[in-house]
């Protein structure tokens, strides 16, 4: 038989990047954001007000929960706190809310892939993120008002972590926020991989509870939490103002875009466009 010459379509062909399972839910993933946003603006924003709807229960329970832990196990509300928190996920997850920073992998792979302009990735990154913020607010304020958070005692484990949040150096924030969403986005890989649902709830509370245990710095998480305490302190906080507040959240947003845009959702994707059958 005649041998091909290099550069054949049959060469060629054994050289094409080999579909990655995991990419291609990723890339559906994308363009059923595209369609939702395109088609119905208002419908995506207020999957993205969810998002913090769940989390502010998530944040809720977990403040409360540390709270009365401490009463009985001084030093053990730190547990308490990062296994409730890490049910907020789970929640986001399965009701199929945005969140702005799962949003910074999904709108970063769209992009290199060229599944998404970058106008549009833009575009649903900043609505994802505004309603977030506004869904935040909205749910800390109200749960504000519930029985758990009236007449907390000023050294309660709520006032005392927002405060040290606040005390936190430039450089901090901006690592911390780095691999928060490095974990956050973990969890989300590890989500689309697996195909049972309560191994998918097992796996994310425990990816969560990483970086919920270590206080790392996570934007949106931070919405809720922020304006938790300031409504139940009714603004009493040490060090709690719009400068101090600004500042955490500006930092932890670039650490954020950087540990989940980059470190996993870059580099996987460029790990992914291979001719290898090396992929996820």
């Amino acid at each position: 038989m005649e041998e091909l010459p290099a550069g054949t379509a049959k060469d060629k062909v054994a050289a094409a990047p080999t579909q990655s399972p995991l990419f291609q839910k990723i890339d559906a993933a994308i363009q059923n954001k595209v369609t939702l946003i395109s088609s119905s603006y208002m419908r995506y924003a207020i999957r993205s007000v969810m998002a913090t709807l769940f989390l502010t229960l998530g944040t809720a329970v977990a403040f409360g929960t540390a709270i009365q832990t401490e009463k009985v196990a001084p030093g053990l509300g730190k547990f308490a706190f990062a296994f409730m928190f890490s049910w907020s996920l789970v929640m986001i997850i399965f009701m199929n809310a945005e969140l702005g920073t799962s949003n910074m992998l999904f709108m970063t792979v769209g992009v290199y892939r060229k599944k998404i302009s970058l106008g549009m990735a833009c575009k649903i990154l900043f609505t994802c993120l505004l309603f977030n913020l506004i869904g935040g607010i909205l749910f800390g304020y109200l749960i504000s008002l519930t029985g758990p958070f009236q007449h907390l005692p000023v050294d309660n484990y709520m006032f005392a972590g927002i405060t040290a949040k606040l005390d936190k150096s430039t450089l901090q924030i901006l690592i911390e926020g780095i691999f928060a969403n490095i974990v956050v986005n973990t969890a989300f890989f590890v989500n689309l991989r697996m195909k049972d649902d309560a191994g998918k709830v097992f796996a994310i509370i425990f990816i969560i509870f990483i970086f919920a245990f270590l206080g790392y710095e996570h934007v949106i998480a931070n919405f809720p939490a922020f304006s938790l305490a300031f409504f139940a302190s009714h603004g009493t906080i040490y060090d709690m103002n719009l400068m101090s507040v600004l500042h955490n959240l500006f930092f932890a947003l670039i650490g954020n875009y950087i540990g989940g845009g980059l470190v996993i959702g870059l580099t996987y994707a460029w790990l992914d466009k291979t001719p290898s059958t090396y992929v996820d």
